[in-house]
């Protein structure tokens, strides 16, 4: 069944039909691609590149808002980068993150406001289970988080590692497990080691979404800004993990084009000829020097004459050549 409105600004695909393709990937042991999505831009680049899962993260507390965590960012904030993404995505699941502090309250609003198809919840603890277990129940699809949890870090001490000794390892297959039973369609496992996460994959009968995992989940899960090298301020050097890996260098080229179009703007060579397409007939041009005069704007009247005929003399050399 839908949980998105017929009224809805998402204009994608039916949940079932997205839903449908993943679980016949799954099935057929193929991967599913997952990368995150704030706005329209990025939702619009991840539906061209046939992403299966576009997830509205909480991530964008720290990559778009500047935080350091991803605590601070409100429902409302997420309800916007919700319905930015839902308007750019036709092909894509829509999973929207619930902030922290708003499992109780913000479950009907991310799927009825925010136009998503389902939901991500952090956490295994037996209070999380259980809100994972009434949000089911409510007939929303949700996927489950386990490992490193970002809304967890005062309890973890920080974007620290899970798994690495056996207890911590075995706590993370079995929250797994947990959140399975109580009807999670898939389960993200963040930074663990491989063979955890391959446990975990190889114990349930639903997709593990891997970032920081490994290679032996079902799927795998990076940040937008991440993989594409968006940004190359100090703050995002600092919260950019170490598992990730950047296959582009987009910060330098908007860095690049962003000095180019400052120099250019200060040697008056932008805008030229090509970037000024309005074009005034040379009696108007006359009939609005009369105009000016007649207000007594004799230096206006002046300066429109200069810029017409500055125009006028730039424009001759382009139209020459395409002549020739």
């Amino acid at each position: 069944m839908s949980h998105v409105p017929e009224n809805t600004v998402y204009g994608g695909p039916t949940p079932q039909t997205a839903d449908r393709r993943l679980k016949q990937k799954y099935k057929k042991g193929e991967p599913i691609t997952v990368v995150t999505a704030y706005d329209y831009p990025s939702a619009v680049h991840l539906d061209i590149a046939g992403i299966d899962i576009c997830l509205v993260g909480d991530s964008a507390s720290m990559v778009v808002h500047g935080h350091d965590t991803t605590l601070p960012i409100s429902l409302e904030e997420m309800l916007v980068h919700c319905r930015a993404v839902a308007r750019g995505a036709k092909r894509p699941l829509l999973v929207g993150d619930l902030p922290f502090g708003t499992y109780e309250t913000s479950t009907s609003q991310v799927l009825r406001e925010g136009g998503m198809d389902a939901i991500k919840l952090e956490g295994g603890s037996p209070s999380r289970i259980t809100a994972a277990k009434a949000i089911v129940e409510a007939g929303i699809a949700v996927i489950g988080h386990v490992g490193l949890t970002p809304q967890a870090i005062s309890v973890l001490g920080g974007f620290r590692p899970q798994g690495k000794n056996v207890s911590s390892a075995i706590k993370v297959v079995e929250t797994a497990m947990a959140l399975q039973e109580v009807g999670c369609f898939s389960v993200v496992l963040e930074c663990v080691p491989a063979p955890v996460a391959a446990a975990a994959t190889s114990a349930l009968r639903i997709p593990t979404i891997g970032i920081g995992a490994g290679p032996f989940c079902s799927g795998q899960v990076l940040v937008y800004h991440d993989l594409l090298g968006m940004l190359q301020h100090p703050h995002h050097a600092k919260v950019t993990p170490k598992f990730c890996k950047q296959y582009a260098c987009v910060g330098d080229v908007i860095k690049k084009a962003l000095s180019e179009y400052k120099e250019e703007v200060n040697n008056g060579s932008f805008p030229g000829p090509s970037h000024t397409p309005y074009k005034m007939n040379p009696d108007d041009v006359n009939g609005f020097f009369n105009e000016l005069e007649k207000l007594g704007l004799n230096k206006a009247a002046s300066a429109a004459t200069a810029a017409a005929e500055k125009m006028n003399t730039a424009q001759r050399p382009d139209t020459e050549t395409s002549q020739k």
